[in-house]
């Protein structure tokens, strides 16, 4: 459900293992399908295509249908109006899993259709749509999800795209993972106002200083909250703060393995602006700033940056390094 970017993706890895899935999206990514079909590519080799004849296409969820598992992708802003939907068509207590950004998706969606079977999901990998029908994955990690083995439609769904040599770890608790996770999509909207691929905007220290600064704003108030990060780099969330603010010939060094990206990886919020589609940056730095007012605090950096990207359509032109900077008011 939203065949986007990631609903592509990991919908494609999923039938691509064997299991038949139905594609629910917009008018243009699903015209785009039934011309081209569905070619999916990463940074390890893969290269796979589905024919059109192959695909099962929707503009709303079919009705009837009795899916053994659902994953719910649409952008964060349109979870409700798409539980709603799912709500009115499964039936009762079918899993759903919410690969999404951010933190209370599954909650707004078990809200709005509590009849259903609600779990968080994260992703771990960029994804980018290179072309009409083609999603490549330019990152690596492991699918998360919230649920225990015991959870059949997880557990075989984990069996599936292990054939393809793609990992799903299962959480009793996610809630770390996305907070780690929310941490690192904080770079989302530095790299979409930099207006450069992923690795390019990394291997610039004023950019890398912006996230590091939006990231230990995070780390604080998580800290007074009381809230677990789990750890999803090779370094500590603290510690990566110092990473990212080394000169750039150290950092080239010391991060190579974060540096693993290649050259068409960028983040979904640089093709939302690039389209003039709404961004997910409530779901990210809007996060930061409504846990710092549930402590009585203020988190001026990230409420900043949601600003700025709320603002581009006004703008649409690039950050430089040093501009992006003084509009956070770093110096």
């Amino acid at each position: 459900m939203g065949a986007g970017s990631v609903g592509c993706f990991v919908g494609g890895l999923t039938q691509l293992a064997g299991v038949p899935v139905h594609f629910v999206g917009r008018p243009r990514v699903l015209a785009a399908l039934r011309k081209q079909g569905l070619r999916l590519t990463d940074q390890d080799g893969l290269d796979r295509h589905i024919p059109a004849l192959e695909l099962r296409l929707h503009e709303e969820p079919p009705a009837g249908i009795k899916p053994d598992l659902v994953l719910l992708c649409v952008k964060s802003g349109a979870t409700v109006e798409a539980a709603t939907a799912l709500g009115l068509t499964l039936p009762l207590g079918t899993p759903v899993v919410s690969l999404q950004n951010g933190l209370g998706n599954a909650a707004a969606a078990r809200e709005a259709a509590p009849q259903l079977r609600w779990h968080a999901g994260m992703v771990p990998y960029n994804i980018a749509e290179i072309a009409p029908g083609r999603y490549h994955r330019g990152t690596g990690g492991a699918l998360a999800v919230e649920g225990t083995p015991e959870d059949l439609a997880l557990a075989a769904w984990q069996t599936a795209l292990a054939r393809l040599g793609m990992g799903l770890q299962l959480h009793a608790d996610l809630a770390p993972v996305q907070w780690g996770k929310l941490l690192l999509n904080l770079n989302n909207p530095v790299n979409a106002l930099s207006g450069l691929p992923l690795r390019d905007e990394l291997l610039q220290r004023g950019y890398r200083r912006v996230l590091a600064a939006l990231q230990q704003e995070a780390l604080d108030l998580l800290e007074a909250a009381h809230r677990p990060v789990a750890q999803l780099t090779p370094l500590p969330p603290r510690r990566l703060l110092t990473l990212l603010r080394l000169p750039t010939p150290l950092f080239r060094l010391a991060a190579a393995r974060m540096l693993r990206i290649d050259a068409q990886a960028r983040s979904s919020m640089a093709d939302d602006l690039a389209q003039g589609r709404t961004t997910e940056i409530d779901a990210l730095c809007g996060e930061v700033v409504r846990l710092a007012r549930g402590l009585g605090r203020s988190a001026p950096l990230n409420l900043r940056m949601q600003t700025l990207v709320q603002a581009w359509p006004k703008r649409r032109r690039p950050y430089a390094p040093a501009e992006l900077l003084r509009a956070l008011g770093l110096s």
